[in-house]
């Protein structure tokens, strides 16, 4: 990788970082289609590569909000764990079906599908979140397993879900006030990507010096978009970027379609 391509690559998490920040969403979710579209990186690699940089990401993210006492550690720990074992086994999943681009993109396809949607409508629709009071998640262990184990193996498989899918699972299904959901969804998505990012290391798709650049890029990028939160109406840019993801989730699926036909 030449220094040009370094450089190009941490702007990229540096954006993703910020956006994340500003919007509550995962880095993954802008840094994965950078890496396909803009950077032509085969899809397994991108995936092996987005998730092992998340690791960095959501190891500052959830310090940051340690200090800042938004985490409810009985959930992180409960999520964790499940988290962990399902993202082993989205891993194992990801291992035999990594050659088959059709299905990875069909399947990122309708994640990011998901992510537009979510975004268009908070944008548009609701605008802003209602602010519920608290300092836990609240509902059953096994809830909260549940929603771990299926949104590990999301991310074992597609190196998507930290807080594209564990904080709206957070607080539309078990009605976590907000900075609760964010923080808990960090500290609980490390185990995750912490496996996945090792599953993908040993299967040898993921360029590593790519990952470290984009983590880092990420990291300055989300203590950017924090304080940016308090003079961009992050409604009106949630907005925006849920009809750029609705194109990226219709480009996955045609390229899906494209593949298989």
């Amino acid at each position: 990788m030449n220094p040009v391509t370094e450089a190009l690559i941490f702007v990229t998490g540096l954006i993703a970082g910020t956006l994340g920040g500003l919007l509550g969403i995962g880095g993954c979710v802008i840094m994965l289609p950078a890496l396909i579209f803009i950077f032509h990186y085969p899809l397994p690699i991108a995936i092996g590569t987005t998730i092992t940089a998340v690791i960095l990401t959501a190891t500052s993210g959830a310090i940051g909000h340690i200090r800042m006492k938004n985490v409810d550690y009985s959930t992180a720990k409960v999520v964790a764990i499940s988290g962990a074992v399902g993202s082993a086994v989205g891993s194992i999943i990801f291992f035999y079906v990594s050659n088959e681009t059709w299905l990875l993109n069909f399947i990122l396809g309708f994640a990011f599908l998901y992510v537009s949607i979510r975004m268009i409508y908070e944008g548009i629709f609701k605008r802003r979140m209602e602010m519920k009071a608290g300092d836990i998640v609240p509902g059953s262990n096994t809830a909260k397993a549940t929603i771990g184990f299926f949104i590990g193996i999301i991310t074992g498989i597609v190196g998507l879900g930290g807080g594209y899918a564990l904080v709206p699972s957070f607080i539309y299904l078990l009605s976590s006030p907000v900075k609760i959901a964010v923080g808990t969804s960090l500290a609980s998505f490390i185990s995750m990507a912490v496996v996945s990012g090792a599953f993908k290391l040993y299967q040898g798709v993921v360029d590593i010096i790519a990952a470290i650049f984009l983590g880092i890029g990420t990291i300055i990028g989300a203590q950017i978009g924090a304080r940016l939160t308090k003079v961009v109406p992050a409604w009106a840019i949630k907005a925006i970027f849920g009809f750029v993801f609705l194109f990226v989730s219709l480009k996955f699926i045609y390229q899906g379609y494209r593949i298989l036909f």
